[in-house]
């Protein structure tokens, strides 16, 4: 990559005139070593270092208002490969910052992203509209935007990557579990009926997903049965509201006065999801003996949702289905049939709505019979990762400068500053770009042979290394100053 493509490509990083998809900021979080990736997640083939940031980026809000949301992505650290990209949608986060660009390295769904990584996929973790550092409350299950935002990470990416030294091919895989399974299933729909000409999902696998909100979800909660979940209901309610606008003209007309209390102050923000569900769990006991959601339901609204089918609830439940289509791509539902907060019917009604449809390669299978739905989601993500590679390649450099380069002959590395790169061959231009794209270090090569550099003004990091010779040649290199 010449210098002058660089800088331009970081101007659009520091700009004031943003639209959608692009990059504000790229924050180091830090990384991990194959050897770490490989014994936190007992997975022998882990094959790369990696890298994390948390990546700010431009988007669009529920009200098509430009707004800026952050997102995980996680890098495998090889120049000389070239890498599918991986798309993980998180499930249902119970505090703001519970998403993956905050919880990545303290025991969150976020972590996933240093397996997927370690094993060869550039995996980005959208963190969705309301959580994060976005404002604002989360549109949840709300399909489109779980799409449209992720999509826009995939676009926002790409020039980060490209400064970064990261080459990627047109693979691209989508997973997710829970509410990520949703929203999977979601950006696949989209990718390929709306984005096509852009996105090729090479394949996909949703992961104990609500995929049917409007029946199976919708009649799971109206049944008066037992479900130890009640907080989701208001969650969605006050989502959709958000989006569509005709839901209610105030909480008060929905919920019951015992309840109302906290589900205000859930809407405020004044407490997490958590302690919302914690709160409603015990009062419903309390009131009614047992957990049952529906109860939290004034009986005049209750009526109308169970009696009319174009009730704005159920249209709005309706609109976020996602099943109903045929996808191109191979899909396989991975799903518990003991699942305790998202039935596997979803999983069912899916897979045959789709072949009914004439999608030719979508499988559902039930991985653990007897786990629940916290218990489902390892086993449904081994399963997810051995699909994929089935399908995963990963490719040497081939069709750019740096394809033909040759490695940089580094020592010491790690340094805690000084350094000798030897065996030059002939003047040039060295740098060093810090793993969030910035350029942090230029020196004039007067001559082949070795070269000897103080870099101890440096900050602790990992760095790409770039020699361009006045021949032409490229040399490429890592470098990780350590103190």
């Amino acid at each position: 990559m010449c210098l002058r493509t660089f800088f331009l490509l970081f101007g659009v990083w520091g700009t004031s005139m943003l639209s959608a998809q692009e990059i504000v900021s790229a924050l180091p979080l830090g990384g991990r070593t194959r050897a770490q990736i490989a014994n936190q997640f007992k997975q022998p083939f882990v094959a790369y270092d990696v890298q994390c940031f948390r990546l700010l980026y431009t988007t669009n809000n529920t009200a098509g208002q430009l707004d800026t949301v952050s997102g995980l992505i996680a890098v495998p650290i090889d120049l000389t490969r070239t890498f599918p990209r991986l798309l993980y949608q998180h499930g249902t986060a119970s505090e703001k910052t519970g998403v993956p660009s905050f919880d990545v390295f303290s025991g969150g769904e976020g972590e996933r992203a240093l397996l997927f990584a370690g094993l060869g996929f550039v995996t980005l973790m959208p963190d969705y509209l309301g959580l994060g550092i976005d404002k604002g409350f989360h549109p949840y299950v709300h399909a489109a935007s779980e799409a449209w935002v992720a999509a826009d990470m995939l676009r926002a990416s790409t020039a980060f990557l490209y400064q970064y030294g990261v080459q990627t091919h047109d693979q691209l895989f989508v997973t997710g579990y829970s509410q990520g399974g949703h929203a999977a299933m979601a950006f696949h729909r989209d990718a390929e009926l709306l984005w096509g000409q852009e996105f090729t999902v090479t394949a996909s696998a949703p992961l104990s997903g609500p995929y049917s909100v409007g029946e199976v979800m919708r009649d799971l909660v109206l049944s008066d049965k037992v479900y130890m979940y009640p907080g989701y209901i208001p969650n969605t309610f006050i989502g959709y509201q958000g989006v569509y606008g005709n839901l209610y003209d105030s909480l008060s007309v929905v919920f019951r006065p015992e309840y109302l209390g906290d589900i205000v102050a859930f809407e405020k923000g004044q407490i997490s999801l958590l302690e919302l569900q914690i709160r409603l769990v015990a009062k419903l006991l309390l009131n009614e003996l047992a957990c049952r959601p529906r109860r939290l339901l004034r009986n005049e609204y209750l009526q109308a949702v169970m009696s009319m089918p174009d009730h704005p609830l159920n249209v709005a439940l309706r609109d976020n289905n996602v099943y109903a289509w045929a996808p191109k791509a191979p899909m396989r539902l991975y799903y518990c049939s003991d699942d305790d907060q998202v039935p596997f019917q979803n999983s069912i009604l899916a897979r045959d709505s789709m072949i009914a449809r004439g999608a030719q390669n979508v499988r559902a299978q039930d991985v653990k019979p007897n786990a629940n739905h916290s218990q489902c989601a390892q086993p449904a993500i081994d399963s997810a990762i051995a699909f994929f590679l089935t399908y995963r390649y990963i490719g040497f450099a081939s069709s750019t400068e740096e394809a033909a380069s040759m490695p940089l002959l580094i020592a010491p590395n790690p340094t805690s500053g000084d350094v000798w790169l030897r065996g030059l061959p002939d003047a040039g231009q060295l740098s060093l770009t810090d793993f969030g794209g910035q350029l942090c270090h230029v020196t004039d090569v007067e001559s082949a042979g070795d070269l000897a550099l103080d870099l101890s003004a440096l900050k602790n990091g990992l760095y790409a290394v770039r020699f361009l010779s006045n021949g032409g040649e490229v040399r490429l290199g890592k470098l990780v100053i350590q103190r």
